[in-house]
């Protein structure tokens, strides 16, 4: 084995489905991994074949990012490798259900998962990287982060901090050599849909992607330098036109008067008197 060139990817959520193909996908573009997951087993059988395709350096870390311990686990090594260039935020869990037939400590293990550990893994690495000289933050997010009525809110939700979160990361990071890709997949084949607790059945065939398509074509937006990937958006001009619009908004977003519609006596003109 050699030492990569590219440096270490961290991949979150890396024993199956989406985060096992960045896996694979990554060693095969030169970089080593640190490969995180719960199932010691699953993470055990990936870097083995890995390891054997690819002779990239590949270590396992089984941990459950919704334990505190195991998760500050995770954040003292972003801090402190320096071999890590790339951090793969991929491990998440849904629900389909609305609201009001929803379980609310699923919710609330939602939100741990989604928003709490994806915010500290990417607090602990944006620093460390930034120091280092430059590196890249992959964040899962959905597309209902945009379109937050199809599923169940919470989720919808936690993906939508996960859009805003990477908006903000870009211009924040973005002149400091540091590449922050917010991907927002639409439906995909993987083992999701069975904890989230909907069959891929129940869906039509037309809009479920495969997964390693979906992966590939993520990668690939990376490699184009998109800060925003919809993998299944035919035309990135729709995205521009809804991007456009939130930027006309932003200027009149916080004004010290309401908007003429609401007929509201501001006191603007008996304050000035």
């Amino acid at each position: 084995m050699t030492i990569s060139a590219n440096g270490t990817a961290v991949v979150t959520g890396a024993s199956s489905g989406i985060g096992a193909i960045y896996a694979d996908r990554l060693a095969r573009r030169g970089y080593d991994l640190i490969l995180v997951a719960r199932n010691r087993e699953r993470l055990d059988e990936l870097a083995g074949r890995l390891i054997g395709q690819t002779g990239r350096t590949i270590e396992i870390l089984p941990a459950d990012l919704n334990d505190r311990n195991d998760l500050g686990r995770i954040e003292t090594l972003l801090r402190t490798d320096p071999r890590i260039t790339m951090l793969v935020n991929n491990a998440g869990i849904g629900a389909t259900e609305t609201l009001l037939e929803s379980d609310v400590d699923r919710m609330d293990d939602i939100i741990a998962l989604n928003v709490t550990a994806l915010m500290r893994l990417t607090h602990a690495v944006a620093p460390a990287l930034v120091s280092r000289g430059g590196g890249a933050i992959i964040n899962l997010a959905s597309v209902l982060a945009i379109t937050p009525e199809i599923l169940n809110g919470v989720y919808g939700a936690s993906k939508a901090f996960v859009l805003a979160l990477g908006l903000s990361l870009h211009k924040e990071l973005g002149e400091r050599n540091i590449r922050v890709q917010t991907v927002l997949p639409g439906a995909t084949a993987t083992e999701f849909w069975d904890t989230a607790g909907m069959s891929l059945d129940h869906l039509p065939g037309e809009v479920v992607m495969k997964a390693e398509a979906m992966v590939d074509a993520a990668l690939a937006g990376f490699g184009q330098g998109e800060w925003i990937t919809i993998p299944s958006l035919p035309n990135i001009a729709d995205w521009d036109a809804y991007e456009s619009a939130r930027r006309t908004m932003m200027p009149n977003l916080s004004l010290k008067v309401p908007a003429a519609r609401y007929a509201v006596d501001s006191g603007i003109s008996a304050n000035a008197a």
